[in-house]
Parts: structure tokens; C-alpha cells; sequence
């Protein structure tokens, strides 16, 4: 194309539309960065009553405690790493807002504990279908030495074809057991006991609808 052609196409107005253009590219990744680096704090995480019951068995754990200093915060875990992915699990996490406005009284302990199950299960999910990258960010699997001098093996070895989550769970919230052998049933008779309730009044509370 003839330069004389280019530098017609190239207008002061093309070059101030470019200008704002990309200032509004730069300035809009800064807001996702910073909205990312706000949403993924404890601070936030926890800001509804219902999560102070996560945060309180995190307290507890090593991810929270470890003796190295380091302390995994629930972005850490829970947030993609990435900006497009943590900026998508954002997006997807306002269900979560929706489900404490409008779903279960999950702000009762009761209420809580009873769908805690279905929260693990979600989360454990959540990891498989990402291959654990939240842990492996932190964790480098060939570095890590356990407390049995098979350790590498063992995760060389029986750890084909899983993910972390498929044996690392129950590491650092209350203790949720597998899916495949978890017993609703069970579950139900424990909070009942824990929290000196009727028997039967977790089943009469599980089958409450949002208002109930």
C-alpha cells in the first residue's frame, strides 16, 4: 500500500481513539487485578457470617498455622490462578451471594453444618476439574518430603492418575467424608447430637425451603 494511503488512513482522530483506546485497556486490567487482589483476602472472603464457620476451622489448620510462616490465604486456594481465570471464578462465585441472600438461613449454625457436606463435595469438584492448580502454585510435588521416607514414591507411584484433592482432603475445614461413603443419614444424627437437637429436626430443617 502506497505511504501516502497509510498516512491518510492514520487521522489525528484514528490516533486519538488508539490513544484512549489502549488507556482504557491499561486502566481496565488494573481494576481486575485490584478487584482480584480485594475479593481473593480473607477479609472479604469472610465479611458474610456464614464463612466465619470456614474461617474458624482454617484458624485451626496448617494452612493457616504453618510453622514455615507461610500462610495460604482463601484466594490461595480457591481463586484460579491466572488473571482470565481468577476474573471467571469471580464472576461464577456471585451464585455463592445469591445462595446467602436468597437460600438457606446458612448464617445458623445448624443450618451450616448440615450442608457443609454439600459444600465439601462442591469444592473437592472443583479442585478435580482444575487438577489441584491452587495447591500445585504452592506445592512442587517433587520437593515435598513427608514424615515416611517412601513419601516420593508413593506419590510417584499410588498417586497415578489422581489430582491432590483425591487424597489431600479434610486438610484444613471441618472434616466432610468422601463422597462415595458419605451417609446423609449419619451426618444428620451427628449435628442432631452435637448441637442437642430432637431427633429427626435435621431432616425437618433440610426439607425447609429458603423461608422455612
Amino acid at each position: 500500500m502506497p505511504k501516502w494511503r497509510i498516512s491518510a488512513l492514520i487521522t489525528r482522530h484514528v490516533l486519538i481513539a488508539l490513544g484512549i483506546g489502549s488507556l482504557a485497556g491499561v486502566l481496565f486490567m488494573a481494576f481486575l487485578i485490584e478487584l482480584d487482589e480485594v475479593t481473593s483476602s480473607n477479609a472479604f472472603c469472610t465479611s458474610c457470617h456464614s464463612m466465619t464457620y470456614a474461617a474458624a476451622s482454617y484458624r485451626e489448620s496448617l494452612h493457616h498455622g504453618s510453622p514455615s510462616g507461610v500462610r495460604a490465604s482463601c484466594g490461595d486456594c480457591h481463586v484460579s490462578p491466572g488473571l482470565i481465570g481468577a476474573t471467571w471464578d469471580h464472576f461464577v462465585g456471585t451464585k455463592d451471594l445469591l445462595k446467602q441472600l436468597f437460600g438457606p438461613d446458612y448464617d445458623d449454625p445448624v443450618v451450616n453444618l448440615l450442608h457443609l457436606p454439600d459444600a465439601a463435595f462442591a469444592a473437592r469438584d472443583w479442585f478435580r476439574k482444575r487438577d489441584s492448580a491452587t495447591c500445585r502454585r504452592c506445592h512442587l510435588q517433587a520437593a515435598i518430603q513427608g514424615e515416611r521416607a517412601n513419601t516420593a514414591a508413593i506419590h510417584r507411584e499410588e498417586a497415578e492418575g489422581k489430582t491432590c484433592i483425591d487424597c489431600h482432603y479434610n486438610l484444613v475445614h471441618r472434616k466432610v467424608p468422601d463422597v462415595r461413603t458419605f451417609k446423609r443419614e449419619a451426618w444428620n444424627r451427628m449435628v442432631e447430637e452435637e448441637f442437642g437437637l430432637a431427633p429427626g429436626a435435621a431432616d425437618s430443617l433440610l426439607s425447609k425451603g429458603p423461608e422455612g
